[in-house]
């Protein structure tokens, strides 16, 4: 998290969540390869992927409907966030260390950026990891943590150490701890793997270390001698292990506050008893529980006894193993989604083989609805283009959703306008390699600069000035930029300011009542820029009557 001249920001806080959630959707699947301890289940690095962009959700959340929302309250419930929102053992583990980090930041004080009292924080949130264990075991995340927590308190005790010196030291010292981890723990040096816990958090610490420097680390490689393993097709068979639990058991705990740490000494000590991978995590009356155990029933009476126990979630391996097997036997190809705001653009985009929600200005589409089209395509990979920055959020729960239910590979390509989803899907190439293919559609987007022309329907202020009913306004980026009389002239305005910038092509989409205009506009552009190719399709959106978009 971000230390600045006046202490630690609530932006700061912020930009490290959208990077480190950012960086863990990147490296997931590298890391769910690598998952070989404590079961083969292949889904730690969405697991804590999950976590994280809970997290992020909740606090984005939170600070649109309270601009003014304190830093002390933006980090409760950012660690609130995660601990609710945590998923399977690595991730209920990273909750806990952002908790206890979170915590004793807290005590100290938030404008109290010394170095060493980022180090102390770092050294409570790898104590917290161990003592949330019930049994530690070394070469995992508990062993990474602990060489970034002593490489921070051994860097902040030299003269004139910063915190973000301190940022930089833990986060080095986690990427050499990791590539130990498999003369650590035979089952990671049998598999040729490094531990895929500890994995994610160096991506959780290289994105402190990026928050807090501008720097990104150099990218990660692994040492020599591993290698990643398709852990859902290595298995021999349905069985994990030979001897090792059946099921993972998950839950929310509430405890009473004034009896809670008896209560949660006694809730170890029964789960101890019937299983492994014991973690319990939580503090002021709200537990995260996860343990592996053959004895379901047992392990949620436990959670009764001790207090209130909700949001269970119940994981046969054997049958998750199985289920992953099968949707990825059963889907084929790539698909691409994309929101259409028209009759007409919906027909471009299906003409360019997507699959279409309707969506635009007073009907943007519902996670739902994005979800159900990202399933029912039968595809094993999918690009959803949301073209509105208003739907981006609802296609990223639905990508996170689709991912972790239905094993489906899914990227948001967050296209802001519809003519930046069109520039995308003209570059789309099924035959590519799925990350290829995203990165293309991806820059083509964002080197589309875009426009539209629409009419004002009350009094307002816009950043052009101020407008009354009825009159022409341009739109550019997203923004109000011209504000006139004529809407002809301000659709050649709003061109002209996008062709400032160079061009080769121009895209003009004619809306409802539009298909005229559109033909003078382009023969506008024409005349003033002959070297300038230019497209015009009929979109049928509503409200804008032109769109436009310059490449």
């Amino acid at each position: 998290m971000e230390p600045v001249s006046h202490g630690i920001t609530l932006d700061g806080v912020a930009r490290f969540v959208d990077i480190a959630t950012d960086a863990l959707s990147s490296a997931r699947e590298e890391i769910d390869a690598l998952n070989v301890y404590p079961v083969p289940d292949g889904d730690t690095g969405t697991n804590m992927f999950l976590t994280v962009s809970a997290a992020r959700d909740e606090l984005r959340a939170a600070r649109a409907a309270d601009p003014d929302l304190s830093l002390e309250a933006g980090l409760a419930l950012l660690a609130r966030a995660a601990l609710m929102g945590a998923r399977g053992n690595s991730g209920v583990i990273l909750s806990q260390m952002l908790r206890a980090y979170v915590t004793h930041l807290a005590v100290a004080g938030t404008d109290d950026r010394r170095a060493s009292t980022i180090a102390a924080a770092m050294a409570a949130a790898t104590d917290a990891s161990y003592a949330a264990v019930g049994t530690p075991v070394e070469g995992t995340i508990l062993t990474v943590a602990r060489a970034a927590s002593d490489a921070a308190v051994e860097t902040a005790e030299r003269p004139g150490a910063r915190a973000r010196d301190v940022f930089t030291a833990a986060a080095a010292a986690a990427r050499v701890a990791l590539a130990r981890t498999p003369e650590q723990l035979p089952v990671l040096a049998q598999a040729g793997v490094v531990d895929a816990g500890g994995r994610g958090l160096t991506v959780v610490l290289d994105a402190v270390e990026t928050t807090s420097t501008g720097r990104r680390p150099m990218p990660y490689a692994a040492p020599i001698g591993t290698h990643l393993i398709p852990v859902a097709t290595a298995l021999p068979s349905d069985d994990l292990t030979e001897d090792g639990p059946a099921y993972e058991v998950m839950y929310l705990l509430d405890l009473s506050p004034e009896t809670e740490d008896d209560d949660v000494v006694a809730l170890r000590k029964t789960l101890a008893g019937l299983g492994d991978s014991l973690v319990v995590v939580g503090g002021g009356g709200l537990w995260n529980v996860h343990v592996h155990v053959d004895d379901v029933g047992a392990a949620i009476e436990a959670g009764i006894t001790a207090g209130r126990p909700y949001r269970i979630r119940v994981t046969h391996f054997a049958e998750q193993i199985a289920e992953s097997r099968h949707k990825a036997s059963a889907r084929r190809g790539r698909k691409v989604v994309a929101v259409a705001a028209g009759p007409g653009l919906a027909e471009l985009f299906e003409s360019a083989g997507a699959v279409v929600v309707p969506g635009g200005p007073g009907q943007r589409p519902s996670t739902g609805q994005l979800l159900e089209a990202i399933t029912a395509c039968g595809a094993a990979e999918v690009v959803i283009l949301p073209n509105d920055a208003d739907t981006v959020r609802a296609a990223e729960i639905a990508a996170r959703t689709a991912e972790a239910e239905h094993a489906i590979k899914v990227e948001v390509i967050p296209t802001h306008a519809q003519v930046q989803g069109l520039a995308a899907i003209s570059v789309h190439e099924p035959g590519r390699a799925f990350d290829a293919d995203v990165r293309e559609m991806t820059a083509t987007a964002r080197h589309a600069r875009h426009g539209a022309v629409t009419v004002a329907a009350r009094q307002a202020i816009t950043m052009a000035g101020p407008c009354e009913p009825g009159d022409a306004l341009g739109v550019i980026a997203g923004d109000f930029a011209v504000v006139g009389s004529d809407l002809e002239a301000v659709a050649n305005d709003v061109l002209e300011r996008l062709l400032a910038g160079g061009g080769e092509l121009v895209t003009i989409v004619s809306g409802e009542g539009g298909v005229e205009l559109a033909g003078r506009v382009a023969a506008q552009v024409e005349h003033r820029h002959p070297h300038v190719d230019v497209a015009v399709h009929e979109g049928g959106q509503p409200r804008y009557p032109l769109l436009v978009s310059v490449e």
